[in-house]
């Protein structure tokens, strides 16, 4: 941790003494909450797809969140950033909060209106649909929460219009598949996104990618050659439309296929997981929002597999006490299917008392 916050302020110093920081722009944000879990079922550290864990009566105050950004426009054609992060998952192994690097690329405007982008950097997969959203600070989007997919990958993008108006655009990636953490296989992950903004303020998106991985064995197989493929694809739509400041509203829905990832018994099938995210924020008055979500999830639907869905819900109040200073109020809520054992799952509930803020 010292040789961390140590490394950190000598970044720091050095952009503040740096001729490049007069090009550059750092900035900072943070959130988190305190939050009690008002109820939980006594089986809640077993249960599998889980968003809101913890036991029942455990309170706490957190950061979830906290992200130190330097942003540099080197020239007209190249720009870079560099992120780093603190997570309230991510913690040294002597137990405290430690950070690591979030965002660290170079993006080249090669030609009108297309990016390549080289380095750690965004996925496709729900770029947009968080920013309808607004609310990270809450909760992640769905393929996110449920990790479908990472928000980040280390590899090489291109991205841009296909039309001069910008009606329609592209994003594709070609990444390690394995997050921000370094590269454990020769396999790659292919993204590609495809965006329509027919009028201001309203985007549709397709997204799909493709994961191959390594052939496994299938133990009902009694040939020889009995390896079998065994990679994921996914695809997910979504749609969404903001007024200004007045409101926002989408809905983001997603299907991923795993070959030969569901063993029932008798034989291997593919397993196939299926989710949908309506959300919204409305302004109740000056500086005052309400924040509405409700997820369904089943991360396996094939009829062998019943009882493992999950629905989500989280409701919200947004004080807006300064520009960049938010206190928000919320519930979250998160009820399970009764699995095929017959025993009802008691619904998982938390109130917290979020905090946003930047700080640069």
């Amino acid at each position: 941790m010292k040789k961390t916050v140590l490394l950190l302020v000598v970044i720091y110093v050095s952009f503040l003494t740096s001729s490049l920081f007069a090009q550059g722009k750092l900035s900072g944000l943070m959130f988190g909450d305190y939050y009690y879990n008002t109820s939980r079922d006594a089986s809640i550290n077993i249960l599998k797809n889980v968003a809101t864990k913890g036991v029942q009566d455990f309170q706490a105050f957190q950061f979830r969140r906290i992200y130190l950004t330097y942003d540099n426009k080197i020239s007209k054609k190249f720009k870079t950033r560099v992120r780093f992060e603190m997570s309230n998952n991510v913690i040294a192994q002597n137990g405290k909060f430690t950070a690591n690097i979030k965002d660290a690329y170079l993006q080249w405007k090669a030609f009108a209106g297309q990016s390549l982008v080289l380095g750690l950097q965004p996925t496709p997969s729900f770029s947009v649909s968080e920013k309808y959203w607004k609310y990270r600070s809450l909760e992640k989007t769905i393929m996110d929460l449920r990790k479908i997919e990472s928000s980040r990958d280390l590899g090489v993008g291109l991205k841009g219009k296909l039309d001069k108006k910008g009606i329609f655009s592209y994003w594709v990636l070609i990444g390690n598949g394995n997050s921000n953490k370094p590269e454990t296989n020769k396999y790659k992950r292919y993204y590609l996104q495809l965006k329509i903004s027919p009028v201001k303020n309203l985007s549709i998106t397709l997204n799909g990618d493709f994961s191959p991985k390594g052939n496994i064995r299938n133990p009902y197989l009694t040939t020889t050659n009995n390896l079998v493929s065994n990679g994921t694809f996914t695809s997910s739509f979504f749609i969404g439309y903001k007024s200004g400041q007045k409101y926002s509203f989408g809905t983001e829905t997603f299907i991923q296929s795993s070959e030969n990832s569901f063993n029932n018994g008798a034989s291997l099938q593919n397993k196939n997981s299926f989710g949908i995210s309506v959300f919204g924020n409305l302004k109740i008055k000056e500086n005052l929002y309400l924040v509405g979500r409700y997820d369904f999830f089943d991360p396996n639907t094939n009829a062998l597999s019943k009882g493992d869905s999950r629905n989500y819900i989280l409701a919200g109040l947004d004080f807006k006490v300064q520009k960049q200073v938010s206190i928000m109020p919320n519930i979250q809520i998160e009820t399970y299917e009764t699995p095929l054992s017959g025993n009802n799952i008691n619904a998982s509930v938390t109130g917290r008392l979020t905090f946003y803020y930047k700080f640069l």
